[in-house]
């Protein structure tokens, strides 16, 4: 059975791992490898206001276990929250590698597609891979939803990389719509930008 929740203090370290897989190489290249990542996630966990605060953050556990995370917001939101992860992540970083992250930023931000203004956004969806294809994702999209209708969202966005053909089969069966599309492009990989309508 899975269940969903906000996490926990003592669930900050794996939610901050999957977090960290649902992006990998932009969070390293971010904050300069991956433990100090890891660090800048589980402290964003710990702060409100960010992209990746546990008042954002929903987990799906499996026998007790955390099995896939999400983290999700109003679109009219996105931009105050990732401003305040990159405050924090810039805190925790030597001020050598403020040029990069603030390249990376501003790069990643011009890269995916933007979603509609009236909308709650995904910013982050990972399953741990021994829990994969077993319904966590399935139940954190469920939960989406359900937190959309709850503000009175019409619709839920989401981006993910044009190669990461197994997550856009979960989102195309799941009733999302592939609304734009981005190329590859300045050492960034493309984007398509999905949308699932709320009747």
């Amino acid at each position: 059975m899975t269940e969903v929740s906000k996490p926990h203090p003592e669930d900050f370290p794996e939610a901050a791992r999957l977090l960290h897989e649902s992006a990998a190489d932009m969070y390293d290249r971010f904050a300069g490898g991956r433990e100090r990542a890891l660090r800048a996630l589980e402290r964003s966990l710990a702060e409100p206001g960010t992209a990746s605060s546990a008042e954002v953050v929903r987990i799906a556990t499996m026998g007790g276990r955390t099995a896939a995370v999400m983290a999700a917001f109003p679109v009219d939101e996105a931009a105050a929250r990732a401003r305040a992860f990159l405050g924090l992540a810039l805190r925790g970083a030597p001020p050598w590698r403020w040029p990069t992250a603030l390249h990376l930023y501003w790069a990643g931000g011009r890269a995916a597609p933007s979603p509609p203004d009236s909308a709650l956004y995904v910013d982050a969806l990972a399953t741990g891979s021994e829990f994969r294809r077993r319904g966590a994702a399935r139940a954190l999209l469920a939960d989406a939803e359900r937190l959309a209708r709850a503000r009175g969202l019409p619709a839920i966005a989401l981006d993910t990389t044009i190669s990461n053909e197994p997550a856009r089969g979960l989102y195309a069966s799941e009733g999302f719509d592939e609304v734009a599309y981005r190329p590859p492009g300045r050492g960034l990989p493309g984007f398509v930008a999905l949308v699932k309508p709320l009747s």
